[in-house]
This record gives structure tokens, sequence and C-alpha cells, in this order.
């Protein structure tokens, strides 16, 4: 599974081109799910005891699996709601045309950050049974006001208005399937798009803002050595239509962003694999860097 990870992931960028008050309102093209409310706890409960216990399946089953993204996006909810743990932020999954054909999934995918999972820069990470084995280095944003769900899409300034600070972060994804290469947007959404366990670097004191940030250069270190090499392009041609995007991603199904949360924009580098004992720095230029080990 380790392997199929990888293959996965490296895959996605070497064919590449390049609750709630917030949660309130009702957008006129909001997307309602068409699985009931025990068929979407069913998943969600199947899933979280998954998570937890380290294990995984093939699939849902079809008895109650997610056909829709809406469908997807309430037992996402409804999973974090089984954890007990408050949504902190957000990610984004799938950030490449050519990783989403792969995955056959029919866009990036959106995914909640648990408290519990959110750790600050230089906290050791479990590697425990992760099955993907890969880490990331990503461009992440905290919101400084509410982007509440609405009819109309958001514009890339008015997302850009509310971001607060920019970090350097380092995620650890891993997935609840056995193949998460062939289950689906419906079931990646549902089981939190391959959320896991995320660190989150310093915010910048650089300015930001006045920076291209598609041209941006990032490296990511193992052991002290360069792995890895990216720039911010990799991440939906740049990280801030990428928080464009899950802004407009959630307001469809009714789902805001709140002042306070960080949002993750997706991996700037060919995931690099990662065992017990690895040292991580992503290292973001002028912005900073994070770092964390498996153990």
């Amino acid at each position: 599974m380790a392997a199929l990870g990888r293959l996965c992931w490296n895959l996605e960028f070497e064919n590449s081109n390049l609750k709630e008050t917030a949660e309130g309102g009702h957008p006129t093209d909001m997307v309602q799910p068409l699985m009931n409310q025990d068929q979407t706890m069913r998943a969600a409960e199947l899933l979280w005891n998954t998570w937890i216990e380290e294990r995984r399946i093939d699939a849902i089953p079809e008895a109650f699996r997610p056909a829709t993204r809406a469908d997807g996006y309430q037992i996402q909810r409804q999973l974090a709601d089984v954890s007990g743990q408050a949504t902190v932020g957000w990610k984004i999954a799938a950030t490449s045309t050519a990783g989403q054909k792969h995955l056959q999934v029919d866009g990036p995918l959106a995914g909640r950050l648990l408290a519990n999972r959110v750790h600050p820069d230089g906290t050791p990470i479990r590697l425990g049974n992760n099955g993907m084995r890969v880490a990331e280095a990503e461009f992440a944003f905290r919101l400084g006001h509410d982007l509440p769900p609405r009819p109309q899409p958001y514009e890339l300034a008015e997302v850009l208005a509310v971001i607060d600070t920019l970090h350097p972060a380092i995620e650890i994804p891993d997935s609840r399937y056995n193949d998460f290469c062939i289950v689906g947007s419906p079931q990646l959404i549902a089981d939190n798009a391959c959320a896991h366990y995320f660190v989150l670097g310093n915010p910048t004191t650089a300015d930001w803002r006045s920076i291209d940030l598609p041209s941006h250069a990032v490296r990511l270190l193992l052991n002290g050595t360069l792995a890895r090499e990216g720039v911010g392009a990799n991440v939906l041609g740049d990280p801030r239509l990428a928080m464009t995007w899950i802004a407009n991603e959630l307001r469809t199904h009714n789902i805001g962003l709140r002042a306070g949360e960080v949002i993750t924009t997706g991996t700037s580098v060919v995931p690099i694999p990662i065992e017990l004992g690895s040292d991580l720095l992503a290292d973001f230029g002028a912005f900073g860097t994070v770092t964390t080990k498996l153990v």
C-alpha cells in the first residue's frame, strides 16, 4: 500500500503541466445531498473508526456509499462531529489536472483539519500504520475574517482581503482506503480528502502580498538532504487561486470559512516518501521554514 500511495502522488505531479454560523445561510446554487441522515452517519462512523483503528477498507459499503460530492461533504461534516474535534481549518487535495485524471476525480477536493491533528512547528508526528507514507510542503493561510456561504461566487480580491497571515506548512496525508486512486471523488471527500496530520509553521514576517507566489521556490529536505524542489505554481497555478477555489467550493455546499481557520492549499512539491525516523524541513525562503520528525 505504501508503494501504491507514493505512485499515486508522484504521478500527479510528474505528469502535470505545471456548524455552524459560518456554515449557515442558503446560497441559491447550494447542492443538496441525496443520501439520508442515517446513511451518511453510518458512513461517517465507519470512516472514523477505520481512521482511529489505523486500518483500511476497499470502499464504503454500497448501501451507504456516497454518489455525489454533496453526499461526500455531508459525510465529512458528520465525521468531524463523530470525532468530537473542532474543525480548525481546511486542506485542498488533487491540485493538478493530471492528478485529478489519475485519481478519477472531477476537480480538487476539500477536507477538514481536525483540532487534534494540527500541530505547531517542530512537533514530532507519529507515523503509525500510515499507508501513503509521504510528506508534502504547502503554503497555508490563516483567515482574519469569515467568508460565509452566499449566492454569488467569491472573487480573488475578496478572498485576499480576509487573509491575515501566510505560513509554511507540512502535511502528512493518509487514506482510509486500500486503493485511494480508484474510489472516486465522493468517497475521497467523505474520507476528509486524505487528511491525517498537519504541521503549521510560524506566520511569515515577509511582505508576502508583494511577492509573486507562483514563482516562489519551495525546498523539502529529508534528513538534512535536499529531496524535492517546487514552486507555488504547482498549487492550482497559484496558492491564492486555490484559496478562491475552496471558498467557492464550500459555499455551494452551504459551508463557510471562519476567521481564525487555517487553509492549506496543496503540495508545492512532488510528495516525498517517508519512513520511521525521517527528519523533514520545508524551506520557503523568505517565508520561513517548518520542521517535523516521524516517530
